[in-house]
Formats: structure tokens, C-alpha cells, sequence
């Protein structure tokens, strides 16, 4: 108990006044814990506002288009979450009359709700006495009782909870695993802690073996595939462009870009010249094409790193289909495509 009342009191005089901490509905800490996947408090928070604002009720989320969904959602990646975000909606507000399950069980059954985050919604919205394990409690755990276990392999998750629910107090759960991700999250980071200010210094077995920096252990590493991306940015003589919807799918599902040529490697402008004549010439009356970035941008996923040029192609006469190129900031792009957009795609000409 030393170690839980500790943590609690460390969390009472040092945490965050985030908005979803001062509130008990399940629909506002839903919400914030699907952004909060994979993202940084400071890059999430702007996002839960405009969502809270512009769809206050989960009856709203579920009436929006999924185009407006993903035009909100616009710069926070992995879009998986926003088209799961917005498919959950609709179920709950037409089969489940707008209510969230109340417990952990039945909210592991909604679309892209993983035992994390069912176990968040659980503890924060219904004080269920359920542990919430995260990177943040992994690392805490491993750091203060040395443990060894990989956090990679299958059954990290199962020895890493049970402790954690050893340690929980089962009067206020909730309060105890908003503490121990904050811990994480300002205390006990994972490059570099200030543990001389730490108050588990003198009982943190890391620290006392100078093993801080290699806890937690995770050994399985993700193969890294390496893809080159080559958009086309057509201008007519009326200024207008081409953008297309990406049906396959994938991360990027139901987003917009620029026509897209992929290749085996990165090419330079009399190669990439050749790939678009040939494919375009006799479609349109192709008049130059240039870079319209002189470095191709890297853009990193899980999974993948994309290497990324785009490269304006202006032709001769109207593009049938075409839009006006001030218009195309009204529909969602991926990350990457939405940046160009905002910075250096000011206007066409």
C-alpha cells in the first residue's frame, strides 16, 4: 500500500487539468482515449475540443457524415481510429439508445475498443476495479520492481495487470490508474528521468541497479518497409487540380490525395518526366512538370516509412473532372498531403 498511497499523493499535487479528468461521461472519455492512442496529450488535446465542440454528444458524432468525421479527425493519423470512432457511434446511438455498456466485458465488444481502452472507460467513467495498462504502467512497473519480462511477448499484458491490480485500490480505482500513467507520463519517462527528484528513489529497484535505462525490456522489433510516393499535382489553364478518394483498404481509407504514381525508389525529375508522359499524354496536352518540393519528405508510420515528392503538372486546356484548386482544403487529406496543402500549396500557379 506504501507504493499505491504514494503514487496517489504525488498524482493529487502534480497532475495535468485535462478536460476529460473532470468528467464521469463515458461518451467524453471515450472520445479521449481513442485520440490519445499512439498521440501526445498536447497534440490530441486541440482535437478533443474541436470533436466536443462540433459533435458535443454521441448522437452527434453519429449524424455527421464519415467525410466530416475525417476532416475533423485531419492531421492526427492513424484514421483507422476515426472511421471505428464514428462506426461505435452510430451502434450506440441506434442500438444501444445513446448509453455506453457499463462495465469492462461488454465494452470490449464495441468496434476499436481494446482492453486498454475498455479499461480506462470502466475505471474513469464507472470506478470498476479494473487495471489500465499502457506504456506508461509497463514502464512504472518493470522500473520499480526490476521486472524482466518482455513486454513484447503475449502474456506481458496478463503478469504486468495482475500486478496491477494487486496494487490497486479497490475503494478508488480510477484514481489510481490516472496516477500511474501520469507517473509515467511526467515522472518516469522513458529516456532520461529525473530520479534524483523521484519519490520512489530510494526503493525504486531500477534505480538502485542502474538498470533505469533498459526497463522495460521489449526486444521484438517492426520490420520496416520503405515505399516512394509520387503526387501529381495537375493545373489546368483554369487553375484547376485533381484530387481522388482512396477506396482500397488501409490507413489512409476514404481520404483524399493527388493522383499517385508509386515506384521502387526515389526518381529525379527526368525520370518521374517519362513515368507521367507516358501514363498522361494521351489524356492531356502536358505542357511542364517541375518539383514542388526539392526534398523528397520522409513520412513515418508503424510500419512503413514513406518517401514522399510531389510534382506539378501543367497542362494545356481543362481537366475534365477537375476541381478549383482553392476549393481542395475543404476535403480530408492524409497528414502528409494536408502539411504540403497548409504550407507550400498556397495556389497553383
Amino acid at each position: 500500500m506504501l507504493f499505491s498511497n504514494s503514487l496517489i499523493h504525488w498524482y493529487l499535487n502534480n497532475k495535468r487539468d485535462l478536460p476529460w479528468r473532470n468528467t464521469h461521461n463515458p461518451y467524453n472519455i471515450w472520445l479521449s482515449e481513442i485520440m490519445l492512442q499512439q498521440t501526445r496529450v498536447a497534440q490530441g488535446l486541440p482535437y478533443y475540443l474541436d470533436f466536443i465542440t462540433t459533435f458535443p454528444t454521441v448522437f452527434d458524432l453519429a449524424n455527421a457524415s464519415e467525410e466530416k468525421v475525417l476532416k475533423h479527425w485531419q492531421g492526427l493519423g492513424y484514421y483507422s481510429r476515426a472511421r471505428n470512432l464514428h462506426f461505435t457511434a452510430q451502434f450506440v446511438a441506434n442500438e444501444l439508445k445513446g448509453e455506453f455498456p457499463d462495465n469492462y466485458k461488454d465494452l470490449l465488444k464495441l468496434k476499436g475498443i481494446g482492453e486498454y481502452t475498455a479499461a480506462a472507460i470502466a475505471s474513469f467513467s464507472f470506478n470498476e476495479v479494473v487495471p489500465v495498462v499502457d506504456g506508461n504502467v509497463f514502464r512504472v512497473l518493470s522500473r520499480y520492481f526490476d521486472i524482466q519480462t518482455d513486454i513484447s511477448l503475449a502474456t506481458a499484458k496478463k503478469e504486468f495487470s495482475d500486478l496491477a491490480m494487486e496494487l490497486m485500490s479497490k475503494n478508488d480505482p480510477a484514481t489510481f490508474n490516472q496516477a500511474i500513467m501520469e507517473f509515467g507520463a511526467l515522472q518516469c519517462v522513458p529516456k532520461n528521468p529525473d530520479c534524483q527528484n523521484c519519490i520512489f528513489n530510494s526503493s525504486c529497484a531500477a534505480l538502485q541497479k542502474k538498470k533505469v535505462q533498459v526497463l522495460p525490456v521489449k526486444l521484438k522489433k517492426i520490420k520496416i518497409s520503405f515505399r516512394f510516393f509520387n503526387y501529381l499535382v495537375f493545373e489546368d489553364d483554369n487553375l484547376n487540380t485533381l484530387i481522388q478518394k482512396r477506396d482500397q483498404k488501409g490507413i489512409w481509407q476514404n481520404l483524399y490525395e493527388f493522383p499517385l504514381i508509386e515506384t521502387e525508389n526515389e526518381l529525379d525529375l527526368d525520370a518521374v518526366s517519362e513515368l507521367i508522359s507516358n501514363k498522361y499524354k494521351s489524356v492531356y496536352k502536358i505542357a511542364r512538370i517541375s518539383n514542388l518540393n526539392s526534398k523528397g519528405k520522409i513520412h513515418k508510420l508503424s510500419h512503413q516509412h514513406l518517401n514522399i515528392n510531389f510534382w506539378k503538372v501543367k497542362v494545356n486546356g481543362e481537366i475534365s473532372g477537375a476541381i478549383n484548386g482553392n476549393d481542395i482544403k475543404n476535403f480530408p487529406f492524409p497528414k502528409v498531403i494536408f502539411n504540403f496543402i497548409a504550407e507550400e500549396y498556397t495556389e497553383l500557379s
